[in-house]
């Protein structure tokens, strides 16, 4: 970002924010938004509590669970529906559904079919992170060169040489950015999950934070769950430059 022909950092952006919200805070404009401080002195307690630390075992849990079945499943799904026409008349409709769909409305149905424990969680994590990773697998699959199948082919290539050697790197770009894409859905869905069952992980702690108004544990906590996200993206998105290379093969 370059102002007045001055280059300044994007992190310029998060310390005004940060200033804004200490000025609200010390204003008492609302009790929902304490001084941006006590929220990072709370952070630093609440880091310490064994309830936050249990809760962020039960969390990272359930997350790792959902989003390993999602990328198990959503990728070789993907991958069938990119080289297989009937298989994508009859799943592609279904995933793009469900892509667009309300999810959180099902979190209710899960509850009473899984319990008020970890596997609704998984499932729910499941479900927001599958159908996007499926989408961009599919999209993937679809672009890739046919002269790289036929150059495979001609030289003997066997069906799993074909689909482990040449067609899953040839798609590994996009399939990463559905990863990473599904790793943010993926949160969403262990938080959305966690709120609605309230009785495990962070849920349980925001639901009892929120409850007794206390809004600095509040904050701190949903700070730490925004920069989970943001490291993740960030992560992933550090790897998808590093197999760019790919796209450039295809």
């Amino acid at each position: 970002m370059t102002i007045l022909g001055y280059r300044i950092p994007m992190a310029a952006s998060f310390l005004v924010w940060v200033v804004l919200w200490e000025i609200a805070g010390r204003l008492e404009l609302s009790f929902l938004l304490p001084p941006f401080t006590e929220v990072l002195v709370a952070l630093v307690g609440l880091v310490q509590m064994p309830s936050w630390q249990a809760a962020t075992v039960t969390t990272l849990r359930t997350f790792a669970i959902g989003m390993a079945a999602a990328i198990a499943i959503g990728v070789p799904l993907g991958i069938l529906m990119g080289r297989v026409r009937r298989a994508d008349d009859l799943l592609g409709m279904w995933v793009n559904v469900f892509v667009s769909a309300p999810l959180t409305a099902l979190v209710p149905v899960l509850m009473i079919l899984f319990g008020f424990g970890d596997l609704t969680i998984i499932v729910t994590v499941f479900l927001f992170a599958v159908w996007i990773i499926v989408l961009d697998t599919r999209a993937g699959v679809r672009h890739i060169s046919p002269s790289l199948i036929e150059m495979a082919k001609s030289y003997g290539a066997s069906r799993p040489d074909l689909y482990g050697k040449v067609i899953l790197w040839a798609a590994l770009p996009e399939i990463l950015a559905g990863v990473r894409l599904g790793f943010i859905r993926g949160v969403k869905g262990v938080v959305i999950g966690q709120l609605l069952v309230a009785i495990i992980g962070y849920g349980a702690l925001l639901e009892l934070f929120s409850r007794n108004f206390r809004m600095p544990q509040f904050w701190a906590l949903t700070i730490i769950l925004f920069a989970f996200a943001l490291v993740i993206a960030e992560l992933l998105e550090r790897v998808e430059r590093k197999v760019e290379y790919y796209a450039g093969v295809r």
